[in-house]
């Protein structure tokens, strides 16, 4: 397949992610359809996920070196533009001259022929300047720029922990990231995968920070090996793995993981509790119930998966000795793996906190007296986390913090983590709970 193709691939889905859709959704069903090698679609995801990581940095250059204003130029030429400067600063693999020849002919071929001499010359006015990025002096707007990100968030990060931590969640944000594997105990040791691993030549290793999680600096595509096939790991990454051991689930537990899809914790929480017990997995859409029950199928884990509103109390749920109340939340700490949720609107997520509040204080009516509970999120928005845990508390008397990951340096009932505290996304996660009357 011609290199030509796999670049106007690229520019079709930009122009979808311009309409709103999901990075991960619009890049697989175009490369399930593709017909291409895997070199080039290994080409096309590097091209495609570098091009929305680092969007704002690209169309800052383009507002620089274009003699009209960004508003003005064409959304599909801006979109050819980005996808040339893409590959003019960060792939080493392509030449200069062959980012600005494809590019122009990129425009030829999607009927912009009028535009290809305004692509060439900027371009070739970027190469010459010596791909000089001449960023705003101001520190937060600089950051922004230059890590792709809307000013609002960061901002919003700055005021919420430091700029320190912000400029090293968005430096994590647009660097190579593990992989992290949960191993399915119950089917497989660690060492023994480990082992059948590197028989394939993959190169994988125990996890320092937990038991039974191994970590790979390469491991793309890992749900099509045979052993993902055979149901001895699924895919996880270590912040969550912490937030089911932070749960701690023991043998013969009643658990109900309320916002559970597509599974993982769920899947998790049942190898730790060795298989015993009762897990009821929920979720609100009957297809992302099928997800967890597939996953669990794979797995050989019984899991009772119910579509389930996790705002509405349940009558019919059993009392549960834990509770995991992982809500929907506005995802800012996976932007390395979603790096279009670096552009959302505060105000498009301001109704989240409420959202959060209600699925907790339902989730909370759940727990037996003495029972505990997790309240997590993959966002590093305090509004969504501390001030969420914080109010519950505030309104229920009859609940407790509990001190969680003591062994990790942690002095309190939450915790948030950062890239750099593990390598890992992002996260948040408290416990507390239920008095015994």
């Amino acid at each position: 397949m011609s290199v030509k193709s796999t670049r106007f691939t690229v520019l079709e889905l930009l122009n979808k992610m311009d309409k709103q859709a999901y990075s991960n959704i619009v890049l697989d069903s175009a490369l399930e359809k593709s017909g291409f090698s895997d070199r080039d679609k290994s080409f096309v995801s590097r091209l495609f996920y570098g091009t929305v990581e680092r969007k704002l940095t690209l169309e800052y250059i383009v507002s620089m070196y274009s003699s009209k204003p960004l508003h003005k130029l064409d959304a599909v030429v801006v979109n050819i533009l980005k996808i040339g400067l893409y590959q003019l600063l960060y792939m080493d693999s392509v030449t200069d001259s062959a980012a600005v020849n494809e590019s122009v002919v990129l425009a030829k071929q999607c009927g912009k022929s009028s535009a290809a001499g305004f692509v060439n010359a900027v371009l070739r006015s970027f190469i010459r300047s010596g791909k000089e990025i001449p960023f705003p002096e101001d520190r937060v707007k600089r950051l922004g720029l230059e890590y792709s990100c809307s000013h609002e968030l960061v901002k919003k990060l700055c005021e919420d922990y430091s700029f320190e931590q912000a400029e090293d969640l968005l430096k994590a944000s647009v660097t190579p990231h593990k992989t992290f594997l949960r191993v399915n105990n119950l089917k497989i040791s660690s060492e023994k995968l480990i082992f059948e691993f590197n028989a394939l030549g993959l190169s994988v290793k125990a996890c320092s920070i937990t038991d039974n999680c191994l970590e790979s600096e390469k491991l793309g595509g890992v749900e099509h090996c045979g052993l993902f096939q055979q149901g001895f790991f699924h895919v996880q990454d270590l912040s969550s793995q912490l937030c089911c051991k932070t749960l701690s689930p023991q043998p013969n537990d009643t658990v109900i993981d309320l916002c559970a899809a597509p599974g993982g914790k769920a899947f998790t929480i049942t190898e730790l509790m060795g298989c015993s017990g009762k897990v009821i997995a929920c979720d609100i859409h009957s297809n992302r119930v099928n997800l967890i029950k597939k996953g669990a199928e794979r797995l050989g884990l019984s899991i009772e998966a119910i579509k389930n509103d996790a705002k509405v109390f349940n009558e019919s749920f059993p009392q549960a000795d834990k509770v995991l109340c992982d809500v929907p939340c506005s995802g800012f700490g996976v932007i390395r793996s979603k790096p279009e949720l670096k552009y959302t609107e505060l105000n498009s997520i301001s109704r989240l906190p409420e959202v959060q509040y209600d699925i907790l204080c339902t989730a909370s009516k759940y727990l037996k007296p003495g029972g505990e509970l997790v309240y997590s999120t993959c966002t590093l928005n305090r509004d969504e986390n501390d001030n969420v845990i914080d109010r519950f508390l505030n309104e229920h008397k009859n609940f407790i913090p509990i001190n969680i990951m003591e062994e990790y340096g942690n002095k309190s009932y939450k915790m948030t983590i950062f890239p750099r505290d593990f390598g890992c996304e992002g996260f948040f996660i408290s416990k507390i709970r239920k008095g015994e009357f």
